[in-house]
């Protein structure tokens, strides 16, 4: 079993709802969802990837729990990080392209998002097992730049700190030709929800019950009502 720790809003958040209709499944039930409106072409293939995590945003990257620690151990832990985080506000969100794949991603600054995502990275290391050596070829740590192939090492992920880049993955690989009717097809579904603010309320324990299993929400951990606004 693998465990991490994803940002996705609450399970009856509208752009919840929408993106696991888009993505053809709930990751909070494990539902399985029949898109509605119309789909591109090639529909299944665009989301296969995505729909197995769930709609989410990487925080901590999935990691097997380290030995003597549970459970348990990491939903207690999980309780007084939240309780101790202030909640934020997104102001705005876009549809993204991150090389070819679309992602809704922050519409402005992301200095909130950033921090949280470094002090998740942080709190919960000591919960996280070293990577196996086959878990670091799968991610080809020769492909990387030497601070990137630093952090796959030592934190278990390629993408943190200085790395990081806040996004909510709607896609999987899309060939060249086609993102330009994928980005219209993204801006015209998603239009009437990413034009406004979005509240960062919650941290999400996600499980993975096997490999390559279907991720689904373990538990959604309120953040603390001190508030704060992301500029």
């Amino acid at each position: 079993m693998r465990y991490a720790f994803y940002f996705t809003p609450p399970a009856d958040d509208p752009l919840t709802d929408a993106a696991a209709r888009w993505l053809g499944r709930d990751a909070f039930t494990g539902t399985a969802l029949v898109p509605d409106g119309q789909r591109p072409d090639g529909w299944e293939s665009l989301v296969a990837e995505p729909a197995r995590y769930g709609f989410h945003a990487t925080l901590k990257a999935p990691f097997h729990l380290a030995g003597g620690q549970t459970e348990t151990d990491l939903l207690s832990a999980l309780d007084v990080f939240a309780a101790g985080t202030p909640a934020f506000t997104i102001p705005r969100l876009k549809i993204g392209r991150l090389g070819s794949f679309f992602a809704l991603v922050p519409d402005g600054n992301a200095d909130a998002l950033d921090r949280l995502a470094a002090d998740v990275v942080r709190a919960f290391e000591p919960f996280r097992a070293p990577l196996s050596a086959a878990d670091i070829a799968r991610r080809k740590p020769e492909t990387l730049p030497e601070p990137e192939r630093t952090y796959l090492h030592d934190w278990g992920y390629s993408y943190v700190f200085d790395a990081f880049r806040f996004h909510m993955t709607l896609t999987g690989p899309v060939p060249a030709e086609r993102q330009d009717e994928v980005a219209d097809h993204l801006e015209t579904r998603f239009s009437s929800l990413i034009g406004g603010p979005l509240p960062v309320r919650g941290l999400a324990l996600c499980i993975e019950p096997e490999r390559g299993a279907p991720f689904r929400v373990l538990t959604l951990a309120a953040l603390s009502a001190a508030h704060r606004k992301m500029a």
